[in-house]
């Protein structure tokens, strides 16, 4: 009769360690990751709600999260997306789920869509290119939460020399120095300007204020043969040209 080998006790832990592993499940947010991409390569941004491009801007600051609801909440607090961007980085923070990494990304796209707007006017004649001079105030300073008042100085044939920020306030107010305005100008070389600020509020209609110290503005540059083209007010709701109402 065969003598039967005994087989050995198998090692604890063994069986398992054998067993294949399950496999790792993909986050259901990689799909819609790459669904968001493929929309804005063949429709562009027009075809994208504001948060929706806010996510595509976060995703590569949040690689490993689903940013939607960060995206939702960002639009919810602050409006759209050109109010985001443009937001004060402490706010921005105050936002959960907002690093100050993540802040930082947000503003160098504020930053790089200044840049591309400034590039449409630095080299032509702004008023002829006036459609183009109304994209960049609306970019530069529309959306800001502070009150901002800005020349921009012109040579003789209305050609960019400099872009300036005269002065920064509140929510309501900038103080602004004519004299300090004209001072400038002359150093310079300047033989016209544009003055621009921004209503926090939203609304461009002109206030007293703005009325009074434009026309105080071209009342001390006219006898000094420098030409004030016009005070644009900017809003989140649109602009108003002092020039076009007939206010100075």
């Amino acid at each position: 009769m065969a003598r039967r080998t005994a087989e050995p006790p198998a090692l604890p832990g063994l069986a398992e360690a054998a067993a294949p592993a399950p496999a790792e499940e993909t986050p259901h947010y990689h799909g819609h990751r790459e669904r968001l991409r493929a929309r804005f390569a063949q429709a562009g941004a027009e075809a994208l709600a504001d948060y929706e491009l806010l996510e595509l801007t976060l995703f590569r600051s949040i690689p490993r999260r689903d940013v939607k609801p960060l995206a939702k909440a960002l639009i919810q607090r602050f409006g759209s997306f050109a109010e985001v961007v443009s937001a004060e980085p402490a706010r921005l923070i105050e936002v959960e789920g907002v690093s100050a990494g993540v802040a930082a990304d947000l503003k160098l796209v504020e930053a790089a869509g200044r840049r591309l707007a400034r590039g449409a006017i630095a080299a032509r004649p702004l008023l002829s290119s006036w459609g183009a001079l109304i994209e960049y105030l609306r970019a530069t300073m529309a959306f800001s939460g502070r009150e901002e008042f800005r020349v921009l100085f012109l040579d003789r044939r209305n050609h960019l020399i400099a872009d300036e920020v005269q002065g920064r306030g509140t929510v309501d107010h900038t103080p602004v120095y004519p004299r300090e305005v004209a001072r400038r100008a002359l150093e310079l070389a300047s033989t016209a300007i544009i003055l621009a600020h921004n209503h926090p509020s939203g609304d461009p209609t002109p206030s007293k204020a703005d009325i009074r110290m434009t026309r105080e503005i071209v009342s001390v540059l006219d006898p000094l043969g420098i030409v004030v083209h016009d005070h644009v007010i900017l809003g989140r709701d649109g602009h108003a040209s002092l020039k076009g109402l007939k206010l100075f």
